[in-house]
This record gives C-alpha cells, structure tokens and sequence, in this order.
C-alpha cells in the first residue's frame, strides 16, 4: 500500500521495465568486500556489470559504460584516481555517477576522499547511510565503522536526504528501517525492506549497483530510477526473507538475488511501499 499517485507509481515501475530492455553496463570502481555480490545482483536486475578499477584504464571503461557507480568501502589511494578518473569521464560524456560514501565520517581518509569525489566529480545520486550522508551535509553525525550509529538512527532520514539533494544538486538516497529519496524538491519515503537484510554484508553496496543500474538505462529520470531501485532492493528482501529467512543468513543471501532476478514490473506495482512528502 502507498500514498504515490498511480501514475507515478507506474513511472517508477517502468524504469525497473527499461533496465530488462536495455541491459546497461555498469562500471564499478566498488568493496571488494562485496564485490561479487554487486556483480551478481547488477546481471540479476538484468544489466552488465564491468569491475575496472585500475587507474590506466578507468577513464576509457567509464566511457564505454552506461553508468558509473564508486563506492569507497575499501578504500586506498590508487582507487581514489582511479575514482576520479571515471568519474571525470563519465561527467565530460553526460553518463550518470553514483557515490556511495561508505564509512564517511570515519576516518581521515574516507572523509578526505569523500571531499575530492564530491569536488572534482559531478555526481549523479549520493546512496548512503544517515551517518554518511549525515556527515556531507555537516550535521555532525558519527559513523560505527561502516554502519550508521545508533546515535544517527533517529533522525529524519527525509529531512536529511531533502537538504543534501538541494545543497549539492544531485538526487540523495538515505537508506536505513526506513528509506528516503529527494532531489531537493520532490521526497519519497520507502518502506519496504526487512531487518534480515542488515545480517548480510554488503546489501547496501549491492542496492547502489541497482541504483547505478536503474540510472544507466534511465538517465534522464534520476530520481524515479533511484526510487525504484532502492525499493526494488527493499522488495526483494522482502520475498527473499519469505523464501529463505528460517534457514539462515547463507541462505538468505542467496535467496536476495534470486529475488532481484525473479522481480518484475507486476510485483513491484503490487508490494512498493513509498509514500511522497
């Protein structure tokens, strides 16, 4: 159930239809933590996915790709040029960048690699966590290593995500219990998911591959294509977690992809909960 306009629910809808018909490739520069995980949901959604992150041949990769999708979970300093270097490219042929600041606000590095990324790079959409985000807008917040603090968990995740958006001009995505999606203008607030998801580690990388996903083969529709990706991801956790849920993490995870895979524009029109500000 939802408060969404049926036509703009079914906006949302088409952009999961446009990723199946055009099959982006998405250029990852992401964790290796995760790395295969992200790959594996990136075809399931049915897109492409390209794991490049050598700084000699990061630009070229971005200007093939569709999208190009940086995420600094673990981070060093060649893969923040080579970051740079794709996201560069990216930005001089219009080609849409997702950044997910994971860890922002913990350490040096991640903070001042965070700041170059979002100085030297137009991005498209910021996907993080309250603490994350929290942290580019200046709210102080405080990050538990790669995970939002409880201390954060509080807060506004709409409001915050609203304020980000207008600040730096691009669409934020704060995810978390409950998900929340702005360009500055327009907020959506999701609330699909299930707590099983935060037992399994990398889903929030995995939901920026969807997002990276969703806006290759949507470019001009950055913000519908982050809001169904995100509640594409809440979605599949949802029947994954009905499939799979009793027999454990493991298979869980498993079950997650498959969810990706298996999810269709009649299942997201009937299980998407978003709720417009």
């Amino acid at each position: 159930m939802n408060d969404i306009a049926r036509e703009s629910l079914e906006a949302f809808a088409k952009t999961l239809v446009a990723v199946r018909r055009v099959k982006p490739l998405v250029h990852h520069i992401t964790n290796y933590v995760t790395v295969n995980d992200c790959a594996n949901a990136t075809l399931a959604i049915g897109a492409s996915p390209i794991m490049a992150d050598a700084a000699e041949e990061a630009g070229d990769i971005a200007a093939i790709s569709s999208s190009v999708v940086l995420n600094i979970g673990t981070l060093n300093p060649r893969t923040i040029e080579s970051a740079i270097s794709a996201g560069r490219r990216a930005n001089c042929l219009r080609k849409p960048v997702i950044f997910d600041p994971v860890g922002a606000g913990a350490s040096k590095l991640r903070n001042d690699a965070t700041a170059r990324i979002l100085g030297e790079v137009d991005v498209s959409v910021i996907r993080g966590n309250i603490s994350e985000v929290g942290f580019i807008l200046g709210l102080g917040t405080s990050a538990r290593g790669v995970d939002a603090s409880e201390g954060d968990r509080d807060a506004d995740s709409g409001r915050v995500a609203l304020e980000c958006a207008a600040k730096l001009k691009c669409v934020v995505a704060v995810t978390g219990a409950v998900d929340a999606v702005s360009n500055g203008v327009r907020t959506v607030r999701i609330k699909n998911g299930h707590e099983a998801m935060a037992g399994v580690t990398g889903t929030g990388c995995v939901c920026s591959s969807l997002v990276g996903s969703f806006c290759g083969a949507s470019p001009d529709a950055l913000f519908e294509s982050a809001v169904s990706a995100i509640a594409s991801m809440g979605i599949a956790g949802e029947i994954a977690f009905e499939r799979a849920g009793a027999l454990g993490n493991g298979s869980f995870r498993v079950a997650l992809i498959d969810a990706i895979g298996k999810l269709d524009e009649a299942a997201f029109m009937g299980r998407a909960k978003l709720y417009e500000a």
